[in-house]
């Protein structure tokens, strides 16, 4: 590591709603998708007190510094039979690369995983994102090419939410 003060790893909190928010939107700009973003801090502070927990957030430091932030959460492997964590942003801001702060951050999150009983950490990256894919295969990880992301949103979402047509429904 070769940052000029000392690197530390936090926990976010609801104060922190503000910062996350910032991050996200300069991943947004790094991802070529800043008018993506409609998350508001309202929504991050809704998202870190939730109960039970929808997303966590591990805060980057260098000294009082903010330089990175990783945001996950808990999936689930029928195959496994147990939980693993899904990252869903990882983010070191451009004048911190290379100090081994991104590192610092999965190390971290595979600590999480292993102390939660996950047998295992899963992310996505932009195809075009080739330092990232170069990093993350530095690290053993492996691309899931047979594996292929869908997703649905806004209208679509919302036209097959409206065919469900149970109206009782149990508990989950």
């Amino acid at each position: 590591m070769t940052g000029t003060a000392p690197f530390r790893l936090r926990g976010a909190t609801p104060d922190d709603a503000a910062l996350v928010l910032a991050f996200i939107r300069e991943l947004a700009e790094y991802e070529r998708a800043p008018d993506a973003v409609v998350a508001t801090e309202s929504d991050i502070r809704a998202t870190l007190t939730s109960d039970p927990k929808r997303a966590e957030v591990i805060l980057a430091f260098e000294g009082d510094a903010p330089v990175g932030f990783a945001l996950f959460f808990h999936n689930y492997s029928t195959w496994l039979g147990r939980p693993g964590l899904y990252l869903e942003d990882l983010f070191v801001r451009p004048e911190a690369r290379g100090r081994g702060y991104g590192r610092r951050l999965l190390a971290h999150l595979a600590a999480i995983a292993r102390e939660r009983g996950c047998r295992r950490l899963e992310w996505s990256v932009l195809d075009w994102n080739e330092p990232a894919i170069g990093f993350y295969r530095s690290l053993g990880a492996i691309p899931m090419t047979e594996w292929t992301v869908h997703r649905l949103t806004g209208q679509a979402l919302e036209a097959l939410a409206a065919e469900d047509s149970v109206t009782a429904r149990e508990p989950a």
